[in-house]
This record gives C-alpha cells, structure tokens and sequence, in this order.
C-alpha cells in the first residue's frame, strides 16, 4: 500500500465528515445555493453519525494520513465515488496520491463529476482519465454528472 494512505477507522469519522462538509460547500453551494442542504441537512455532527454507523462506508473509504487526516477517496468496485482534500491543503499533491492509490491499488478506472466541477474535472483529465458521451442528472436536481474513464 502506499505511503500515508490506509483504510478509514471510527476514529476518522469527525475529520471525513469535516472534510466533505467543508468540500461539498466550497464547490456545490455556488451551484445548488440552498441554505437549507448545505448548512441544516449537511453538517458535520450528522456525516460523522452515519460513518459511524455504516460500516461499509468506512470500509470503502481510505484516507491520506501523514499524522493527519488530510483527504479520503471512497471506492465502489472499480468506481471512485469521492475524492477530497481538506480546502487549504489542495494543490499539494495529495489529491493525486489517493487517485493514484485507487487506480493502482483497488483498480478503478470511471467516475462520475459534476458538469459544472470544471476543476475537479481538469484535474482527473490531467491525471489520465477521459470524458465520455456519458451523463445523467444528479439525483433530485437539474444538473448533470459526466462520465469520466481511464
């Protein structure tokens, strides 16, 4: 296994849930703009509370863990369902040790992005992956996730 990356324990689960709360703020509120999602329904107290008790979500989760936690992909089959890196730490690379990590290790090769997530997209594209004709909306809203492939 690679250096600093390891499979996700319940001791992880406030600084995942922190992680993806503060992700999923930065780059979907602008889209979605709905205060009630991203600041009533998504809060890091109830993300932790259902790490804790989905095992099969830590089970699928591997974090970067240089002394701290600093990010987390989430693997199904060959799928990469998440990839995040605490905000003030991206651009250092570890983004794609985890990416590099699934594909190497855990053999994914697609995942789905949000259209509008130019950045996010250039960033799987500079590391290989390739959009596809594939999409199809993001449950419950008007936009669009596209396919990305190796």
């Amino acid at each position: 296994m690679m250096q600093y990356i390891r499979q996700a324990e319940p001791s992880d689960a406030s600084r995942l849930a922190e992680i993806e709360v503060f992700n999923y703020r930065l780059n979907f509120y602008p889209i979605f703009q709905s205060d009630f999602f991203y600041f009533k329904e998504l809060t890091v107290e109830k993300l932790m509370q259902k790490y804790l008790e989905d095992e099969d979500l830590l089970s699928r989760t591997y974090v970067y863990d240089d002394g701290a936690v600093k990010g987390l992909v989430r693997i199904h089959e060959s799928e990469v369902q998440k990839l995040y890196i605490e905000p003030v730490l991206q651009g250092k690379g570890i983004g794609a040790k985890l990416l590099q990590f699934a594909v190497e290790e855990k053999h994914c090769d697609h995942l789905w992005a949000l259209n509008k997530n130019t950045r996010a997209i250039a960033f799987y594209m500079r590391h290989g992956f390739m959009l596809t004709e594939e999409k199809q909306f993001e449950e419950g809203t008007e936009e669009y996730l596209v396919k990305l492939v190796r």
